[in-house]
């Protein structure tokens, strides 16, 4: 009887223990059932899933990009016949079509406050001085290697898209042809072929100039008092992709040789600016004159800044680069965090952690900050003609030397640097805690 009972006391408890396997079995499948829904680990779904992150058509689930192949069959400003992008015919609405353009494109409308597209170039034939293609080339790689720290878009112009707009006026085509070609892009970043990127950590404070179109570096001092055509440098500037910008490169241009009134413009120009010692019409001097005596809904919207070298006048940069390399080589001594090693697309991160430190040095004459960009006026690397007050090779030499100082920002997160600037001398590997440690030289 013992056992009898024993054995049904055993039949009821195996009973018992499949309904609660069963049970548990239910709740398993319910919590999955539940979890593929919330996914709390976005990575626990491409763990299940076992997909290759290696293979090229790899892309995480939560990662943001634009579409650069969707183009909806909806009409925009591209599909009117009227619309030209010569400087000749003014364009109406720019706003609205831009608008229109990005609701059409929502991909790209995402982040467009800090969108920027650089542009520069330089004339479409080869330079008389021997050397000069080769630098244009090294001039245009750093602005290359910047816009991709910075994840700036970038175009090289080296054609005239205006048969009269020539030289420093070439510009001016070119960045009003950009804004329709890139409506995706709020600003435009225009600089001379001759400027170079001398602190590639440096990024230009957009949040400042929401009340503005048009940053350019500029003493308004030496504007209204002094009245000085070089008050301003027109070679580097900043234009938001908007009609006032649209309306303003027209009437800039029209103080250019594509108007009727070039050599008027030229003698009110020159007897404006008493230092002004060429007769004809600049795009310097001609941005100076709306400056100081433009109608106020241009004048509002333009801003000149000191606050950092948008301008760097090269003469007064090129000899402090061995101090200011020492000052940023202490720092990083000084802070691990500066010292690890990273990939290049997130530089940025160190850079914001490095500010702080760098922030009271000034790029200013004495100062020992790295200038955000140097700028060689009065040196024609192309012609080989220069300034006459810049003596023997002074301007070669300086370009050398602020070319191979941005580049040893560039060549660390690749894991070398040059030996010397002042020469385009080999380069030698970086150690592990640089600059806690020495560099090695090659063997």
């Amino acid at each position: 009887m013992a056992h009898t009972v024993f054995r049904a006391k055993q039949q009821s408890s195996s009973s018992r223990d499949k309904s609660l396997f069963l049970a548990a079995i239910v709740a398993l499948l319910l919590v999955c059932a539940i979890w593929s829904f919330t996914d709390p680990f976005p990575n626990f779904s491409n763990f299940l899933s076992k997909q290759n992150v290696t293979s090229p058509e790899y892309c995480p689930p939560d990662r943001e990009a634009v579409d650069r192949r969707y183009d909806p069959p909806e009409k925009t400003f591209y599909d009117d016949p009227e619309l030209s992008y010569t400087i000749n015919k003014p364009i109406k609405n720019w706003d609205e079509k831009r608008i229109q353009w990005l609701k059409f494109h929502p991909s790209f409308a995402a982040g467009r406050a800090n969108r920027v597209l650089l542009l520069t170039g330089s004339q479409p034939t080869p330079c008389k001085y021997p050397k000069g293609d080769h630098l244009l080339l090294r001039f245009f790689k750093n602005k290359v290697d910047y816009c991709r720290i910075h994840s700036y878009d970038i175009f090289y112009g080296n054609t005239f898209l205006h048969p009269k707009m020539r030289s420093y006026w070439a510009k001016i085509p070119l960045v009003r042809a950009a804004m329709l070609a890139h409506p995706e892009s709020e600003w435009i970043l225009w600089v001379d072929s001759d400027a170079i990127f001398t602190d590639m950590d440096f990024k230009i404070p957009l949040h400042k100039y929401k009340d503005y179109n048009f940053i350019v570096h500029g003493w308004p001092d030496l504007i209204f008092k002094k009245k000085s055509w070089v008050a301003i440098n027109a070679g580097i500037f900043l234009i938001r992709n908007c009609q006032w910008s649209m309306d303003f490169l027209d009437v800039w241009a029209n103080m250019g040789p594509k108007s009727p009134e070039y050599k008027q413009w030229g003698k009110i120009l020159r007897s404006t600016f008493k230092d002004k010692i060429f007769p004809e019409s600049d795009d310097q001097s001609a941005l100076s004159y709306i400056i100081m005596k433009g109608e106020e809904k241009w004048r509002s919207k333009i801003h000149a800044i000191t606050d950092y070298s948008l301008h760097g006048y090269w003469l007064g940069i090129v000899d402090r680069f061995d101090n200011i390399t020492g000052n940023y080589v202490k720092i990083d001594r000084d802070v691990p965090k500066l010292r690890r090693r990273h990939a290049e697309a997130v530089s940025e991160s160190y850079a914001a952690a490095r500010e702080p430190l760098v922030a009271e040095g000034g790029d200013w004459k004495g100062g020992w900050r790295r200038p955000f960009i140097t700028h060689f006026t009065g040196c024609q690397p192309c012609s080989g003609d220069h300034a006459a007050e810049y003596v023997g090779d002074k301007c070669w030499v300086g370009m050398e030397r602020a070319l191979n100082f941005a580049d040893n920002q560039v060549l660390r997160n690749f894991g070398f640097m040059h030996n010397d600037i002042k020469s385009n001398s080999p380069v030698s590997p970086v150690n592990f805690d640089f600059p806690a440690e020495e560099v090695e030289e090659f063997v």
